[in-house]
């Protein structure tokens, strides 16, 4: 194992798409703990406890439905982190040998998609946590959410290595001004009589909020590779889910948890103002704490919002290589961080006031086009190759996987086509059986055991054993191709 930097200390990270070579394999397991755990420790997070309340659920239900959406969405969104060190890809990139070259494109149309709407969400509610905390005028200047986006867009043009960095220190910081601030919501604030009423369930209430706690933490999991693809290739597979289970799930059952418990306690609570309801109760603990904590809340959306672009870069140029061959160089890397961070910065000038309207469906339509994409990865990953990939046919067109993977497009599309009845999305659509269950929504169930079932089915002709061979055979070529890439990558650089 080796302590050098991806980017030799040269500051801007070298590799995009491209496999990393053993060689270059650094940092320690426990480092993507804190990172996962400051994707979930921030504010967008905590909106997603309010949702049962809406439709009339109680505080205990929520809190149950939470915990279960917790454990499912975060053991499939974690089990992707064991692929980063094995593989040392991206996680999109991995989507090929299920759906072929070009097929790919299909996941990955979606995986922008969310990179782009969560930036969006993130920059206004960055931009409103900056403007409540300076006491600005009501209408946050546009200049907080460019703000935001650029020093986002510079943080994950610099890469893997300062992100790990950043996300760590960000976490020492958050962990003290989360625990103070549910300090003051617990001995300042007072729940209403039923909130631990057991008898009071509410279906839709209950399905609704775990629903939405799943996608969240399933919508992760394009994300997962990313930060672990540098790890040192005898990394354990367990080592490197507990750290991403623990570190996902700890931040996400706190911020959830407490938005819940805020949504109980705070009558008229507005799902739609988060920013207002955490000044309140942050200052009731100590005057000006308020400020403190959205200044340091800001920070977590900025590094939330750091993610995205760098997971959107690597999104956009796996996408321009499945219609022209690129070469992954920085000027790549550059130029579509910037498109990346351009599009985010744009669209969240016209969402700012729309923001509580739609995040909740927007989690729920994340949810539906990644629950057949991540049973499928992970049935061909953990059952079907067992983690045995020829990493240099990923980077051929007409490889071994080829252009089209129709087991992996004919099951995605068939498991989607199945969980449509079972839609539940408010003012948009509502599938014929959720309406029959009074909005109860259970998609999730039905496309993760359909979109798996079928892939295996699909592949059980698989020659693996071929596969596998050819990948030992190309091993040692894969590693020195990379390493002479990276050598001429660093020497543009100089």
């Amino acid at each position: 194992m080796t302590e050098e930097s991806p980017t030799k200390n040269r500051g801007l990270e070298v590799r995009s798409i491209d496999y990393v070579p053993k060689n270059e394999r650094h940092g320690k397991v426990w480092h993507i703990g804190p990172l996962w755990f400051m994707c979930n420790a921030q504010i967008a997070t905590l909106a997603i406890g309010v949702v049962s309340f809406a439709a009339g659920g109680n505080l205990v239900w929520s809190l149950i439905a939470i915990t279960i959406g917790l454990v499912i969405g975060t053991v499939f969104m974690a089990a992707h982190s064991s692929q980063g060190p094995k593989l040392g890809l991206p996680q999109m990139i991995q989507s090929r040998p299920q759906f072929g070259y070009v097929g790919a494109l299909l996941v990955w149309l979606f995986a922008f998609l969310q990179y782009a709407g969560f930036n969006v969400f993130n920059t206004v509610l960055a931009g409103n946590a900056i403007s409540g905390a300076l006491h600005s005028d009501p209408v946050v200047s546009p200049f907080w959410f460019w703000a935001v986006t650029i020093v986002g867009a510079v943080v994950a043009l610099f890469g893997y290595d300062l992100i790990h960095k950043m996300e760590r220190y960000l976490t020492y910081v958050t962990v003290v001004v989360l625990a103070l601030l549910t300090f003051s919501a617990l001995v300042n604030l007072h729940l209403p009589t039923g909130a631990f009423d057991l008898g009071d369930f509410n279906p839709v209430a209950f399905f609704s909020q775990l629903g939405v706690v799943a996608g969240y933490q399933i919508s992760w999991a394009i994300y997962v590779s990313d930060y672990s693809r540098y790890l040192p290739a005898e990394t354990p597979s367990r080592s490197t889910f507990r750290w991403t289970f623990w570190g996902s799930a700890i931040g996400g059952a706190w911020l959830i948890f407490l938005g819940a418990y805020l949504a109980a306690a705070v009558t008229d609570f507005d799902a739609g103002d988060p920013i207002t309801a955490i000044q309140c109760v942050a200052d009731s603990l100590f005057p000006g704490f308020g400020t403190i904590a959205l200044l340091v809340i800001a920070l977590g959306l900025v590094a939330v919002i750091v993610l995205n672009m760098y997971g959107g870069s690597l999104t956009l140029i796996s996408s321009i290589d499945s219609i022209r061959k690129v070469r992954p160089t920085v000027t790549v890397r550059i130029v579509t961080v910037a498109i990346t961070a351009g599009i985010s910065g744009v669209l969240s000038l016209y969402a700012s006031s729309n923001f509580a309207v739609f995040f909740a469906d927007f989690l729920l339509l994340v949810l539906y086009f990644f629950i057949p994409w991540t049973a499928i990865n992970l049935t061909d990953y953990f059952i079907v190759r067992k983690g045995h990939y020829a990493i240099t046919e990923i980077f051929k067109p007409n490889g071994i996987y080829g252009r089209w993977g129709w087991a992996g497009i004919t099951a995605y599309l068939v498991a989607f086509a199945c969980m449509t009845p079972f839609f539940d999305i408010s003012g948009f659509y509502v599938g014929f059986v959720s309406q029959a269950m009074g909005g109860v929504d259970v998609a999730l169930f039905v496309g993760l055991p359909i979109g798996a079932l079928l892939y295996w089915l699909f592949t059980r002709n698989l020659d693996v054993a071929a596969e596998r061979q050819l990948a030992d055979e190309q091993a040692d070529a894969l590693e020195l191709a990379s390493q002479e890439q990276e050598d001429l990558a660093g020497a543009l650089i100089d």
